[in-house]
């Protein structure tokens, strides 16, 4: 037998670092005890083979040979034999590899609001690892979940919604175990913001019962239902408890309100003690803490128990049979350079993803051919640093130590740390864009900076990327109010004049080329001849540190100065989170605004193929955007203390605009398209399970994702969609549930979404079915997940703030 050793990993996230304190002390802060699968309480339904297995297993070791494995040990000895897991981050692809994908950020994923482009993605994400040898994998996160809207780990989660949010957990887990691997869902609990996530006096999040099991374990229940083998717990204190030793929440909520069957495994320095965590409900832990000496002592004198050590094993091992590892297939695991070509057709697959999370905040659709989509402009010009490359790339250096800038200067197409993806290539939009104006034979013109200007002499103005250090800045020939001096006066700016609409008949003013087309480049000489002025810009964070900033001054003042120019003044911008927009929104000649997170390899194809009208916009905004970043409350914001207190409850990002009734820019759901959707005017509701109405509280049998009537359909629900317009178009109807009083619930939360491609002319019929749980509320004084009798409202819509259609449900339950 090997001697035990570290976890295999390729990141510093799950690396287990020296010094961890050998504190043998229990964890005296909870009540709950451990969970032992050997109980009986849990059903274990699909996982009852591998559960079998894995006890067979376990059986024939020794309490050293079990404390090897749960220590990542490997096993080579006459009874047994076992290689530990391979483990890798990868959200949005295998960090730190060479010829692997490069896929899209999880929170552009999920403004797709396409349940089978969720899982069409993790399974392409999947067979990477298991082509790569890594077979444990850090894949979907949960959590963050984005309470704290400056949360540098937000692009890595689907965001504030818990429905939405468990959807593309579950069916995120779904995919990766189809490839074969085990899939571990993170960062479990309350992981919402980077400060002093791993400092001395790490932050509690201080959060009651009901708001756990509403809002922040919902998408865990989703994830064990579809199979969750693996979870990773945070770094952070929950309730002034280290996440990783909190038996509430992990032994309480996760393994026997949920049903987990799987393996706890610890964050980077995430376990403190020896017997605190593994009665708190740890099962995969350090070596120095969870030494043969330690664990055997404590079995002796009561600190520790054999049946957990037992079940710590069978945890361990149990995914590795669930997967289906035990039938010797998987390759080797790959090295970092190796010529092991794993991205079969999965550029395709992050191109459709890439195409479909795309976001139409705002279009002009005048007649004059000004907005989306382009059609042949005879002339388009591209600026900012985020529309082409960086000085050296595609890839950054990987860090966990947080990001250097707000901003990045060059294409952003992923985020940094452990949600960081290893791109083979990057695709930029001047690429992408070039590619399509010599196809169309239009004139491009760009300048690759935020704050270029030609005030020295045109030497300079070849074909150099990036920022460009040492550039002079926009205000060296700029007035106050960010318009250039030297460009059309005011009321050229509506005149023909300035740079006509997108189609091919618009004409282009050359009368301020100054010295040449090449010499001069500026902002004053190429966007007033310019048919199409695209505005590219970017906002950056990763892991290690929380954004500064929900805005740029830079990135602003370069939209006002292209829009002071140029009558057609189109937007894109990729961001890792909320973007504050209201400097220039209402701007007249910013005609467009495309939206999205972080689109991966294929980023500037997708931008491309929505630009051009290839692809019909169908993206959905899945938080809010504000008009100030002073509308969001304290709660909101960083925790600069060592007690974070969730006082807002459930009521996050649409549920608390909403309930302060505040006017938004764009609310939570929001996406427009180049056709039009018309929504009929009735909205049917039916029980279909009357016999969920004669009891009050769920009291099914515990299983993979809770009590297994909560799962059970209780409503159907149908509305009909129509295509007004001239062009098809997928839209993404939502169904939004308002409760009875004695529910306590947010004024409508989301509990369904269907999106439905529809020709022109056409009409869709769109069905929701919403099971006991979507109608339940966690009655705290109960302890029970129940049904209010009362009137529901069920309305159908685009957004949470445009509904256009409702039903009125009333449900009578026995009590």
């Amino acid at each position: 037998m090997k001697g035990p050793r570290a976890f295999k990993v390729a990141s510093a996230l799950s690396l287990f670092t020296s010094g961890l304190c050998a504190d043998n002390s229990t964890n005296t802060t909870s009540a709950s005890e451990p969970t032992l699968l050997s109980d009986g309480n849990l059903d274990l339904g699909v996982a009852a083979d591998a559960y079998e297995k894995a006890v067979a297993f376990v059986s024939t070791l020794t309490n050293a040979q079990k404390i090897t494995i749960i220590t990542g040990g490997d096993l080579t000895d006459d009874n047994a034999t076992w290689t530990a897991l391979v483990t890798k981050d990868g959200a949005a692809g295998i960090n730190q590899n060479f010829f692997v994908s490069g896929f899209t950020a999880p929170s552009a994923l999920a403004m797709t609001w396409n349940r089978t482009l969720f899982r069409e993605n993790f399974y392409a994400l999947g067979e990477e690892f298991y082509d790569a040898g890594a077979n444990l994998i850090d894949g979907p996160v949960s959590s963050p979940m984005g309470r704290v809207v400056y949360g540098g780990r937000n692009p890595e989660g689907y965001g504030p919604d818990p429905y939405l949010n468990g959807v593309a957990v579950g069916l995120g887990v779904e995919g990766m175990n189809s490839a074969g691997v085990i899939t571990g869902a993170r960062h479990y609990l309350f992981n919402e913001q980077e400060t002093n996530r791993s400092s001395t006096n790490r932050y509690s999040s201080n959060v009651d019962d009901k708001t756990t099991r509403e809002v922040y374990l919902w998408p865990f229940a989703d994830g064990v239902k579809s199979g969750l083998m693996a979870a990773m717990c945070g770094m952070n204190k929950i309730n002034n408890t280290l996440s990783c030793e909190n038996s509430d929440t992990l032994n309480k909520y996760l393994k026997s309100s949920v049903g987990f069957p799987g393996m706890v495994f610890p964050d980077v320095s995430a376990q403190s003690t020896s017997y605190g965590s593994a009665n708190g409900g740890l099962d995969f832990g350090s070596s120095s803490l969870w030494s043969e000496d330690i664990l055997e002592a404590g079995i002796a004198n009561g600190s520790f128990t054999q049946a957990r050590l037992d079940d710590m094993a069978v945890r361990n091992v149990i995914g590795y049979y669930y997967a289906g590892l035990d039938d010797g297939l998987q390759p080797s695991e790959m090295g970092t350079d190796e010529f092991r070509d794993v991205r079969g057709d999965h550029a395709d697959v992050i191109r459709r993803v890439g195409d479909e999370a795309i976001v139409l905040l705002k279009n002009t659709q005048d007649g004059t051919g000004r907005g989306l989509p382009l059609n042949k402009p005879r002339t388009v010009s591209l600026f900012g640093a985020h529309a082409g490359p960086a000085m050296g790339g595609p890839n950054r250096a990987f860090s966990v130590a947080g990001t250097p800038s707000d901003t990045y200067q060059g294409h952003l197409a992923g985020s940094g740390g452990s949600g960081q993806p290893s791109l083979p290539y990057l695709v930029t939009p001047y690429q992408a864009i070039s590619a399509r104006a010599i196809s169309d034979r239009s004139m491009i013109w760009w300048i690759l900076n935020n704050t270029y200007t030609d005030s020295t002499s045109s030497s300079g103005g070849g074909g150099g990327f990036g920022g460009g250090g040492g550039m002079p800045t926009m205000g060296d020939n700029s007035t106050t109010n960010g318009t250039l001096t030297g460009g059309p006066t005011d009321s050229g700016n509506s005149s023909s004049s300035m740079g006509g609409g997108g189609d091919s008949s618009s004409s282009t003013n050359l009368s301020n080329l100054g010295s040449g087309t090449a010499q001069s480049p500026s902002i004053t000489n190429y966007a007033p001849n310019s048919a199409a002025c695209l505005v590219f810009m970017n906002a950056d964070s990763g892991e290690g540190a929380d954004r500064s900033e929900l805005s740029n001054t830079e990135q602003d003042t370069l939209v006002t100065t292209v829009a002071a120019n140029c009558n057609n003044t189109i937007v894109v911008v990729n961001t890792v989170g909320v973007r504050i927009l209201d400097a220039w929104i209402e701007h007249e000649n910013v005609t467009a605004v495309l939206y999205s997170g972080l689109l991966g390899q294929e980023s500037g194809n997708a931008i491309t193929d929505v630009l051009y009208g290839d692809v019909n916009p169908s993206g959905k905004l899945t938080y809010t955007i504000p008009k100030n970043a002073s509308d969001y409350p304290s709660e909101f914001n960083i925790c600069e203390e060592e007690q974070c207190d969730y006082t807002e409850g459930v009521y996050l990002d649409y549920r608390w605009f909403d309930a302060q009734n505040m006017t938004v820019r764009y609310p939570f759901g929001h996406g427009l398209s180049y056709t039009n959707f018309t929504y009929g005017t009735d909205v049917t509701a039916t029980v279909v399970n009357e016999t969920a109405l004669s009891y009050k509280y769920a009291s099914g049998a515990m299983a993979l994702g809770g009590q297994e009537d909560l799962w059970d359909d209780l409503v159907n629900v149908t509305a009909s969609v129509s295509n007004s317009g001239s062009l098809t178009g997928a839209e993404v109807a939502q169904l939004y549930v308002s409760f009875p009083d004695e529910a306590e619930q947010p004024i409508r939360i989301l509990r369904g979404f269907e999106k439905v491609t529809i020709a022109p002319g056409e009409s869709a019929n769109v069905g929701f079915t919403l099971r006991r749980r979507d109608l339940s509320y966690w009655d705290t004084a109960a302890q029970g997940w129940a049904i209010a009798s009362g009137d529901y409202t069920l309305a159908v819509g685009t957004s949470s703030r445009d509904l256009k259609a409702s039903t009125t449900l009333s449900l009578q339950v026995a009590a």
